[in-house]
């Protein structure tokens, strides 16, 4: 199933009441629970994020009809109400911290909403859940110069590994921006596969360093979720969010020129 396009579902978070800062793509708990059922009726099989790249690296066989739930940020009500959805299926996910945001010895304070702690975090990982990386304090990674990219890297690294036991082996770009330069740092530092956005379905060709997630928001009702599944319509449904991403690309990359410029004038 080399040629197998693999739907790969991105949350924030799951919430009763989101903030401001998070409502846009946050998602109830019922709304989340309808969508774990939608994925069992359909006999879906959910795999981490380590899994289905390592399949695809060694070649081992997909089964019939792959998904991945993911979460980024690490915000409490994965805990509080995904978990006991995803575990009620025995579905596996993986969970993307930003360590600068989850509370207790590392917290920076940068958190938008109701952040996990790190006993949750471990309860998570003791659950089934993959734990991965998202950089530090969630900065856009192609913005930064090689010194604070590897800072970012290192310390989200280090820290998960001192927290869990274990180093992360998958990655997820913070507002899933990267460029060659942060794929290869992202390689540099141990992590074994990455994801980034690009509202479209997972597919080996991709590579492991930039396989893209569909985003699952509030207004993701019951018909889009299963378009979603299925790859249906994800190019109209997604198409003013590419051309504000593609927009925005040009106006990064002119401030990283003049920022270089700058740079080389001091």
């Amino acid at each position: 199933m080399t040629r197998a396009r693999v739907p790969i579902l991105m949350y924030h978070s799951v919430a009763d009441r989101p903030n401001n800062a998070t409502r846009a793509l946050s998602v109830s708990p019922e709304a989340f629970a309808e969508q774990m059922a939608v994925i069992a009726d359909r006999g879906l099989t959910p795999l981490s994020t380590a899994d289905l790249a390592a399949r695809w690296r060694t070649g081992r066989p997909l089964p019939a009809r792959p998904v991945l739930i993911t979460f980024d940020d690490g915000y409490e009500g994965v805990h509080r109400h995904a978990l006991p959805a995803l575990a009620g299926h025995g579905f596996p996910a993986t969970l993307f911290v930003s360590t600068g945001w989850i509370k207790g010895a590392h917290d920076t304070g940068g958190g938008l909403d109701t952040m996990l702690d790190w006993p949750q975090v471990r309860r998570l990982a003791d659950a089934g859940v993959e734990i991965g990386g998202h950089s530090h304090s969630h900065p856009q990674l192609d913005q930064l110069d090689d010194l604070a990219l590897r800072t970012e890297l290192t310390r989200c690294r280090d820290i998960v590994a001192d927290e869990l036991g274990a180093p992360p082996v998958s990655f997820a770009y913070p507002y899933g921006y990267s460029s060659r330069r942060v794929r290869t740092a992202v390689r540099a530092h141990g992590f074994a596969q990455a994801l980034a956005v690009g509202n479209s379905l997972a597919r080996r060709a991709q590579g492991p360093y930039a396989l893209r997630r569909v985003t699952v928001r509030c207004g993701t009702d019951a018909e889009e979720f299963e378009r979603l599944l299925d790859g249906r319509t994800i190019g109209r449904t997604f198409a003013r969010d590419r051309m504000m991403t593609k927009g925005y690309a040009v106006v990064r990359r002119t401030r990283r020129l003049r920022r270089r410029a700058v740079d080389a004038l001091v």
